[in-house]
């Protein structure tokens, strides 16, 4: 059966992975974003909205019977998401599938804290619903460590560790639950392999050729010890992506080197 799915945050690292797959599925698809634009392509409807201002989130609502819920930001994911909540109840939606993070509840961080709340609003919601937490993108941490290996000495916060997973691996999982039944919360999905911050910082300067000294620092705090103690690892039950960090760096390493030569 034909399903017409609102994708938010449709545009981002995630969605753009997401929204082809459900499209290629046969599904009809309504893709939300602030900016209302993206790659045209038949089957996919893009519209303008802003969940955090609560602006045109009825309109982008109506009809569907599905919302794949992606959007994020730093700040204020609990309040935009109670705000779609209002809008899809409206709207009668079927199925309210939500992205979450690991240690949503155990890492007392803002982004974590607003995570929470918006997974809280998506169960409260009366509505038929899915939430699935994952683990940092690869991306995300290659946005890190390409930072840190800046600096003539690169920092390495002490028994930090993570589960790094691919947003493909997300993707496809996100696009199996949300046609699939409302199953609440469901196995967190983790990438294969755990990372202390020294190899994943090690690793990426192999890959790139470069050295840099590294230095050991101390996360401080509440959330230094929540990570210590890996409040944001699934080290049993999870689901397991397929793709490693090393397998991500090759590809992406590989990708900019022939950017590079061809622009020169």
């Amino acid at each position: 059966m034909t399903k017409s799915i609102l994708v938010t945050g449709g545009t981002g690292t995630l969605g753009r992975l997401v929204v082809p797959l459900l499209r290629d599925a046969g599904h009809r698809i309504r893709v939300l974003s602030r900016t209302g634009g993206g790659p045209a392509a038949e089957g996919v409807e893009y519209v303008t909205a802003d969940l955090l201002k609560n602006e045109g989130v009825e309109a982008a609502v109506a009809g569907m019977d599905t919302v794949l819920h992606l959007a994020g930001g730093p700040k204020g994911d609990d309040e935009a998401t109670r705000n779609l909540v209002r809008a899809a109840k409206d709207a009668d939606v079927r199925h309210l599938v939500y992205i979450s993070v690991i240690g949503a509840d155990r890492v007392p961080l803002g982004y974590f804290k607003a995570k929470l709340g918006a997974e809280q609003a998506v169960a409260e919601s009366g509505l038929p619903w899915t939430t699935l937490r994952a683990a940092q993108f690869h991306d995300l941490m290659l946005t890190a460590v390409d930072k840190m290996t800046k600096l003539p000495v690169v920092p390495v916060p002490g028994g930090v560790r993570l589960q790094p997973v691919d947003p493909r691996d997300v993707a496809q999982r996100l696009v199996e639950l949300t046609l699939g039944e409302p199953a609440g919360p469901v196995r967190d999905l983790a990438g294969p392999k755990v990372y202390g911050m020294r190899e994943l910082s090690r690793s990426y300067l192999q890959a790139c050729g470069r050295r840099r000294p590294m230095m050991p620092v101390r996360f401080p705090g509440k959330a230094g010890r929540a990570y210590r103690a890996g409040e944001n690892l699934t080290l049993e039950g999870a689901t397991v992506g397929t793709r490693t960090w090393e397998d991500f760096l090759a590809e992406r390493v590989n990708a900019n080197a022939e950017t590079n030569a061809n622009a020169k």
